[in-house]
């Protein structure tokens, strides 16, 4: 299954739970703000992807399947 993850840059506080929880997926930019690792777009196959998503304290993250 092809996942497609996007941050809504607008609401995401910089809490950073996504780049705990998901840490070959995600991290923090210079001002601390989440951002996808490149080539990361889909999630590389990380089971812990969803829960990253669970875990935004701002539900900024957004992961749904891909076609």
């Amino acid at each position: 299954m092809t996942l497609r993850i996007t941050i809504d840059q607008d609401v995401c506080i910089g809490a950073g739970q996504c780049a705990l929880t998901a840490p070959g997926v995600f991290t923090q930019d210079d001002d601390g703000f989440s951002e996808l690792l490149p080539g990361r777009e889909d999630g590389g196959g990380d089971p812990m992807v969803r829960e990253s998503a669970r875990a935004c304290p701002v539900q900024a993250i957004t992961v749904t399947e891909a076609r």
